[in-house]
């Protein structure tokens, strides 16, 4: 569990909530779910671009108004959704916190109220009382200690409701994060999940100036396979070699589904000879398998695959990376298919 799930989850995720709707109660953000979201990434400091954009308003002391709040989401939140789902969970959270904040709110006033009771009960008792007072004086005290009591053990019990339901929120929200980083077809991650861990990889190659290798793989003639069998056994081909690919990845490897007939392994403390290696035990493996249909047991033949494979050069984007791994892709198809084709390998240069 990372750092941040571990700051949303039990008394601390609700401590995070509260402080979070008091921050945009001190600067007039009205509680809703989408400007809930907009703060809690910025206190959790989740975007920094959003960071600066609500940092520079602050120092400026410049209102949040509803203009100011909508421009905020619509730049750091709605072009990032990950489902629906969120922004009804979002508006959930806002509603349970905003009142648990007038609960608390109440709690406060009440509990002024009960000091002021005993200050008063106090300063009579030091003037000295007869025993009729002195039985007022503690009876109201003991009413007043019985309505402190009796609203403690409301707050109490609507707190831990709303931890509940904040509970429940937070594990439908990471449901709804996994979903939307796994492709649904094989169960690996997504294109977008692929995007987010090149980056991350791609800066850890660098602070620790170790290798990094990109694998791009696709199905040889699978457009063949789809008109001959039609679509059902094409997804049956792209979850066999899903898994193929999962049994010959590291454990600290990606495997992804780039799209389509396209597969991807970032390969973290990989050199380029180890990548090349299991690129070609990936490749003989598939190719030894001859698979069958499985509504009707035919024999739908031999399936290849071509593999290009690209060490991460010093200052290079991922998108240079991505490129130069699609083009000894590309290679390993013009050069016969069924292949592995290297960023070192001679046969890359050939036209």
């Amino acid at each position: 569990m990372t750092s941040i799930e571990q700051s949303l989850v039990g008394p601390a995720g609700l401590a995070l909530a509260h402080e979070t709707v008091d921050l945009m109660g001190r600067h007039g953000v009205p509680v809703t779910g989408e400007n809930y979201e907009v703060w809690i990434s910025y206190r959790l400091s989740l975007n920094e671009k959003l960071r600066d954009a609500v940092e520079s308003r602050i120092a400026a002391q410049l209102p949040f108004g509803e203009d100011v709040c909508g421009e905020l989401y619509e730049r750091f939140i709605a072009n990032n959704r990950v489902s629906a789902e969120v922004v009804k969970a979002s508006e959930r959270i806002a509603r349970d916190l905003g009142a648990v904040v007038t609960a608390m709110q109440a709690s406060a006033a009440k509990s002024d109220e009960y000091g002021k009771t005993l200050e008063t009960a106090a300063i009579k008792l030091e003037r000295g009382l007869d025993s009729e007072r002195l039985k007022d004086i503690i009876s109201s005290l003991a009413a007043a200690t019985l309505d402190m009591a009796a609203h403690n053990r409301g707050l109490t019990d609507q707190l831990q409701q709303s931890t509940r339901e904040v509970e429940g929120l937070r594990a439908s929200l990471a449901s709804v994060r996994a979903d939307s980083l796994t492709d649904a077809l094989t169960g690996l991650a997504n294109r977008r999940m692929f995007d987010e861990a090149l980056v991350m990889r791609m800066g850890e190659a660098r602070a620790h100036r170790t290798e990094l290798c990109l694998l791009l793989v696709d199905i040889d003639h699978f457009k063949r396979f789809n008109d001959s069998w039609g679509h059902q056994t094409g997804d049956q081909i792209l979850r066999f070699l899903a898994s193929a690919m999962c049994q010959h990845a590291l454990p600290d490897h990606l495997v992804a589904r780039f799209g389509g007939e396209e597969f991807v392994v970032i390969m973290p403390r990989t050199g380029l000879a180890t990548a090349r290696s299991i690129a070609e035990a990936l490749r003989v493996a598939i190719q030894s398998k001859r698979l069958r249909r499985r509504a009707s047991n035919e024999d739908l033949g031999q399936v290849t695959i071509s593999i290009g494979v690209a060490r991460l050069q010093p200052g290079e984007t991922a998108e240079s990376l991505i490129e130069r791994a699609d083009s000894c892709l590309y290679a390993s198809k013009r050069g016969g298919r069924n292949r592995v084709t290297t960023d070192g390998s001679a046969e890359l240069y050939v036209a």
